[in-house]
């Protein structure tokens, strides 16, 4: 099996953590490309910053996505992914989704702990998108501004920790989810110092898209995810107008 996971920001540091979690955990014989988007921005907080990874993100998968078996979309808000579920006959799966189907498998209600206060809306609006208003007990996010975004873990560790702790005591959380690709690899190594289960997007993205493979569900041929209908482009690279005609790569 091959998986090709996408860092849909442009930070190199941010690509190394997603890649050495998402080999962490795949399956022994599961083949991992990592690939980070040739254009966009630092990190990702808003939504007009995820329509332009979201194009960066199809590029992409035009060029490399096509002999995968499935795609992992490397950023919390999954930016441009249902229109990327268009683009290939295999599972394109966002950690976002993948996060919050582990933790509807794991508890009645989670919360999500953001890496910044401005992020917080656009979160908030992913949650109501996939009909789990319900089941979010709460948002909480880092205040301080960011040192690095490929440092977050070492420089907030604790705080990322203390927030964890009070959306179990003070929202009722029975799931946390520590939410972006910076924070990839911070749930292993935390899990014991908060008392409910703790979910890595990064993690469940790439179970996630393992366990689609094998299903085998097929292709989407109608409905929201089937292919976009021909019709003329223009100032489209030669890789991404030849995925959406399906013709072969040129």
């Amino acid at each position: 099996m091959q998986l090709l996971v996408v860092n849909p920001n442009i930070s190199e540091p941010v690509t190394d953590l997603v890649a050495a979690e998402a080999r962490r955990v795949a399956s022994p014989g599961t083949e991992v490309v990592v690939r980070t988007a040739a254009s966009g921005v630092a990190y990702i907080e808003t939504p007009l910053e995820a329509v332009l990874a979201g194009a960066a993100v199809a590029e992409v998968l035009a060029a490399d996505g096509r002999t995968a078996d499935a795609v992992v979309v490397a950023a919390f808000g999954d930016p441009g992914l249902p229109g990327l579920k268009e683009l290939l006959d295999v599972p394109v799966v966002g950690i976002t989704e993948a996060a919050f189907a582990t933790a509807s498998l794991l508890g009645a209600r989670f919360s999500i702990i953001a890496i910044s206060e401005r992020i917080t809306a656009w979160y908030r609006d992913c949650v109501e998108r996939h009909g789990l208003a319900g089941r979010l007990a709460s948002i909480r996010s880092l205040r301080d501004p960011l040192r690095g975004i490929g440092t977050v873990q070492e420089d907030f560790g604790p705080e990322l920790v203390r927030l964890a702790n009070e959306v179990v005591s003070r929202d009722g959380a029975d799931v946390v989810v520590l939410a972006g690709a910076p924070l990839a690899g911070l749930a292993r190594t935390v899990a014991h110092r908060i008392p409910v289960p703790v979910v890595d997007g990064v993690s469940a993205g790439v179970a996630q898209a393992e366990a689609l493979v094998r299903l085998a569900p097929g292709a989407a041929r109608a409905g929201s995810a089937a292919p976009p209908p021909r019709k003329d482009t223009a100032g489209l690279s030669p890789a991404l107008r030849a995925a959406l005609r399906r013709e072969p790569r040129p």
